[in-house]
């Protein structure tokens, strides 16, 4: 008897945390794929100012045919011609010029990390700002729950001529408003959802809580944004220098080997040699004598912008320490939010239970009623966005100390 045994693998979903998006979106985010496409670009430009200082060697080939030659001109003259050149000295423009290219390549590096930090911020507050809907929608429908209870059991005593159409209506209007806002928050939660995967670069199918380490420390580092501007004040000033190369001596060497044929060669008594190789050794120098002020001119707008490049890298500076003022701050306050919401909630959820009890004795109507649940549904909902709010006052925090987010989880 044979047996067939069949192994079931279950289909598991994965929540995505944030330390996973994060780590996604380096690979996938389209705007931080476009700056890695730039490095590799300016290493492309790196390697062929490099690759200057290497000789030149040019092939070329030429074929002449006159009509009209002279009688001890041949009709026909062709050949082939080799040049090797090699710019001996070009006043320091090459260097100049490996100088300006490694400092746009680091600009470009510096812009990369700059564009993953702000990503990962961006990603971060939206993340937790979607918890915070999900709170609310999940506070609504708490109430809506509620609401629809308390709506069954008046229609019943209403059947039973025990309470008026007005409390029918009045609930029926307050579940009709609860059921409008959970519709509109979940378009509102789609719409965030979307935009954060767009951020992330995939698909995601549900949200798990993540927290911050939650540390102080005084180690601050330079935001890759300043590292950019420096690296472009940088490139300026070798631009500068490259531009005033040109007042510099430019010294070349030449050396150039040609073979020659001919057809039609006119037919003299005495004849005619024709060269059948020739070749040409030849160094140049090029200075720039007058050029009435222009170049003088080009460095001195180029120096300008260096200039305004270092007022913006000071600003990016203080900048830099007033935000991350702001950040601890920041903390500080949500800090004290957490405490203030979680007291508003625990008083309103004692208040809708005592209120439930005195409403259902028929004590107090349903205005109370509906008053105390919407109290509790907005007490809980800013519980969460209070702790929510934490997590995004500390992600300020590290982004301003310059830190990896990604490495900043519990």
């Amino acid at each position: 008897m044979k047996k067939i045994v069949f192994i079931c693998i279950p289909f598991i979903l994965f929540a995505q945390n944030l330390q996973t998006l994060l780590e996604i979106s380096k690979k996938n985010n389209y705007e931080i794929q476009s700056k890695q496409f730039l490095i590799h670009s300016k290493e492309k430009e790196l390697r062929s100012v490099e690759k200057s200082y290497f000789p030149t060697l040019d092939l070329g080939a030429f074929y002449q045919r006159d009509d009209d030659a002279t009688p001890f001109q041949p009709g026909i003259t062709y050949g082939i011609k080799a040049t090797l050149s090699y710019e001996l000295y070009d006043g320091g423009k090459r260097k100049y010029t490996l100088e300006q290219k490694n400092a746009e390549r680091k600009e470009k590096e510096f812009s990369y990390q700059d564009s993953i930090a702000k990503t990962a911020l961006a990603i971060t507050e939206e993340f937790y700002n979607i918890l915070s809907q999900k709170a609310l929608l999940e506070a609504r429908k708490d109430a809506a729950k509620s609401v629809k209870e308390e709506l069954d059991r008046i229609k019943r005593f209403y059947e039973a001529e025990l309470a008026t159409s007005d409390d029918v209506d009045r609930l029926q209007s307050a579940y009709d408003r609860n059921m409008y806002e959970i519709e509109s928050l979940k378009l509102q939660i789609l719409s965030a959802k979307k935009m954060l995967e767009l951020s992330v670069g995939m698909k995601i199918d549900s949200f798990e809580n993540s927290q911050f380490q939650k540390i102080d420390t005084s180690s601050i580092q330079e935001l890759p944004s300043i590292g950019s501007l420096k690296a472009s004040k940088k490139a300026l000033l070798y631009t500068a220098e490259q531009i005033q190369s040109a007042y510099y001596p430019h010294i070349s060497l030449q050396d150039s080997f040609s073979w020659y044929g001919y057809e039609d060669e006119p037919q003299l008594p005495a004849g005619i040699e024709y060269l059948d190789t020739q070749n040409s050794a030849m160094a140049n120098m090029v200075l720039r004598l007058v050029d009435f002020g222009r170049l003088k001119e080009e460095k001195e707008a180029v120096l300008l912008q260096a200039r305004a490049l270092q007022q913006q890298l000071l600003y990016a500076q203080k900048e830099q320490k007033i935000q991350l003022e702001i950040a601890k701050e920041r903390i500080k306050t949500a800090k004290i939010n957490i405490r203030s919401a979680k007291s508003a909630y625990k008083a309103a959820k004692s208040a809708l239970e005592t209120i439930t009890k005195k409403y259902q004795a028929g004590l107090v109507d349903n205005v109370v009623y509906l008053d105390a649940l919407a109290n509790n549904t907005s007490a809980k909902a800013l519980y969460e966005k209070s702790l929510n709010d934490l997590e995004i006052a500390y992600a300020k925090y590290y982004y301003y100390l310059g830190k990896d987010l990604e490495e900043m989880f519990q």
